[in-house]
């Protein structure tokens, strides 16, 4: 061994001895290439759920029954040699047993599209009024469906990037509460003990032992019917995240029994501090990075219940839109066969929950440096 590579493997002996905790997991981290590509895909899907409309050719709940079941339109970037964007046409006619309009593409008719198009006013943020859309056709007279339409000639490209607002903000925010209350409870359970422990780890239990979708039946069935899609949103999203807090509870309650006899929890004791205070300050950072990868990997398991429930139509309902109820269009068999595009969906929910996880077993991986 050269004296360089000793110096070399000092050096770098010496950084991973001085940098935080933060950094090493970063550092553990960004080994993980799968991990990092699922990172990248997810903060791609979270900028269209902050500008959906941005990423939408058209107006997600512009309907025209004339337009019904146009198969997707495919983007090619070059047309005789040089960057013009263009998708092909589509041509329909009426089909003389069943008397409905029957739609194929037509390569020959070009239809020019652009990047940065003017289409459909809408407003980020509620605020600032914008007609820019990151791509749309030329003329803003003509309309594409890069996923085609379905039976009512709704965008089914502009309905995905809406249903991925409603989707993924469910999950996060329904864990950002079931974090909170499996934090919170949990670390009262463990910390105090006694009573208070009894009763929240026998209310934990109740939570685990009765079935999950007769709850969901139950409570989604209890929401006024009159509700905005806003309100219904937001309530089952509190749904969810009742019903998904105890697994987080019990990890934490079995932490906080480990950590409460040790010195620094004695030493904030002594100095005055109030449970609370010992609880989020100085016990919850110890495994802080655990607590996190163990949110990564439940939001897929929201994703999927919100889909579940809304697919089922007993959670978000038209006229919201997300990706279970863009999947209850697939429902029918019959259309499923005229227009199979209509799963596009599901395929998007496989992805993002498939992204999740790769990022939440990186995470893991990585949370505890120290291991090798």
């Amino acid at each position: 061994m050269t004296t360089v590579d000793i110096a070399g493997g000092k050096e770098a002996e010496d950084r991973i001895a001085v940098a935080s905790n933060w950094k090493l997991v970063w550092w553990r981290f960004r080994r993980h290439h799968l991990a990092m590509a699922s990172g990248v895909l997810l903060i791609l899907m979270y900028l269209v759920v902050v500008a959906p409309s941005f990423f939408s050719t058209q107006d997600p709940e512009r309907t025209d029954a004339t337009k019904a079941f146009i198969p997707p339109q495919s983007i090619h970037l070059f047309d005789d040699g040089r960057l013009a964007p263009w998708v092909p046409g589509v041509v329909g006619k009426r089909n003389p047993t069943t008397l409905r309009m029957e739609w194929a593409t037509d390569p020959n008719k070009k239809v020019p599209v652009t990047f940065f198009a003017r289409g459909f006013h809408w407003r980020l943020f509620g605020l600032i009024g914008t007609d820019l859309h990151l791509i749309g056709p030329v003329d803003p007279k003509e309309r594409i469906f890069l996923l085609g339409s379905d039976r009512l000639g709704r965008d089914q490209w502009s309905r995905i990037m809406h249903g991925t607002q409603t989707s993924m903000t469910v999950g996060l925010v329904a864990v950002a509460l079931s974090v909170i209350l499996g934090v919170v409870l949990g670390g009262i359970s463990g910390y105090v003990g006694g009573k208070t422990d009894q009763l929240i780890q026998r209310l934990i239990e109740l939570l685990q032992s009765v079935p999950t979708i007769p709850i969901w039946l139950a409570l989604s069935a209890a929401l006024p019917r009159d509700w905005t899609p806003i309100q219904v949103f937001f309530a089952i999203t509190v749904i969810l995240s009742l019903v998904g807090w105890t697994t987080l509870g019990r990890e934490v309650r079995g932490r906080f029994l480990a950590l409460r006899e040790e010195d620094f929890v004695l030493a904030a004791r002594l100095a005055g501090c109030s449970r609370m205070r010992i609880i989020l300050r100085h016990m919850v950072p110890t495994f802080l990075s655990h607590i996190i990868a163990t949110s990564s990997l439940a939001i897929p398991v929201m994703i999927i219940n919100e889909t579940s429930l809304s697919f089922l139509g007993i959670a978000i309902r038209p006229p919201a839109i997300s990706w279970g109820v863009l999947l209850q269009e697939a429902q029918n068999i019959q259309t499923l066969a005229l227009a199979p595009w209509l799963l596009l969906p599901g395929l998007v929910v496989i992805v993002a929950v498939l992204a999740f996880n790769l990022v939440g077993d990186g995470l893991r991986d990585a949370a505890d440096p120290y291991s090798h």
